[in-house]
């Protein structure tokens, strides 16, 4: 399984995590063509895309970028290629590079994907893999209701220092 690190993405690659976007996450965030991805993409500072493939085609994304003054990521895995370990495999890989790392999440099971598919909280992943919740900070819109949630590698590695101890 190979990592491709890349600071800026060909039109075949946004167009396959286009796809993989609209089919994964709710569908009141879906992106309806690729200009409105390039726009969300524009707005974002010091970006770095890891992209996972399976011969050609993307499997899996995530990328790190500066939102006032904080890492951030977003992530997506391929339907198929959920629950096999891709997402974890870039957050580990990004773990190694990074100090922090900030995120929302949806919290709540009443959203929808585009097949009407009920869309699925990964909240407990990031919990189980380190990161922390932090629920007084919210994201509430139109399209999301969601929390923050941050991993710090200090406290990661404090974390784990302890639980050898025990």
């Amino acid at each position: 399984m190979n990592i491709v690190e890349v600071e800026t993405l060909s039109e075949i690659q946004k167009e396959q995590i286009v796809t993989i976007w609209n089919k994964a996450y709710p569908s009141s965030l879906k992106y309806d063509n690729l200009e409105a991805f390039d726009q969300y993409l524009s707005t974002l500072n010091q970006v770095k895309h890891y992209l996972i493939k399976d011969e050609e085609q993307i499997i899996a994304w995530l990328s790190t970028f500066v939102r006032e003054n904080e890492k951030w990521f977003a992530v997506i895995v391929e339907a198929s290629y959920q629950k096999k370990g891709m997402g974890l495999h870039l957050i580990k890989q990004v773990q190694k590079d990074e100090k922090e790392l900030n995120g929302w999440v949806i919290d709540h099971h009443l959203l929808k994907k585009s097949d009407e598919t009920p869309y699925i909280s990964p909240l407990q992943f990031y919990l189980k893999n380190g990161f922390e919740l932090l629920p007084e900070i919210r994201l509430e819109n139109e399209k999301i209701s969601a929390v923050k949630i941050r991993w710090n590698k200090d406290m990661s590695e404090k974390n784990t220092f302890l639980n050898q101890k025990d």
